[in-house]
């Protein structure tokens, strides 16, 4: 089975978040940045990669994203963009 990324951008232009899931994360971040996603995603590029989980599943993925974009603007989402939660290591590295 492939494994799955949930991911967290920051639009260099608005400094507005993205939260997505995919099962390939350098092809996922190359086509936001060429504008292929919703009118959200085109209109804020360029995206820089903040944070991702690799995890086993698309599934899983899709399920942790849901349970990221809940808790967006809370406690936890801002500890996640701080990089104080160690299983969400900074985007460079991806």
């Amino acid at each position: 089975m492939k494994n799955g990324f949930v991911y967290i951008l920051q639009s260099q232009k608005s400094k507005k978040y993205y939260i997505g899931s995919t099962d390939n994360l350098p092809r996922r971040l190359e086509e936001h940045n060429l504008g292929f996603g919703g009118v959200y995603s085109n209109r804020n590029t360029p995206w820089e990669l903040v944070r991702y989980k690799e995890v086993a599943s698309i599934k899983d993925a899709r399920d942790l994203e849901k349970k990221v974009k809940a808790y967006k603007g809370g406690n936890a989402f801002k500890k996640i963009i701080r990089g104080e939660v160690p299983e969400w290591p900074k985007g460079a590295a991806c």
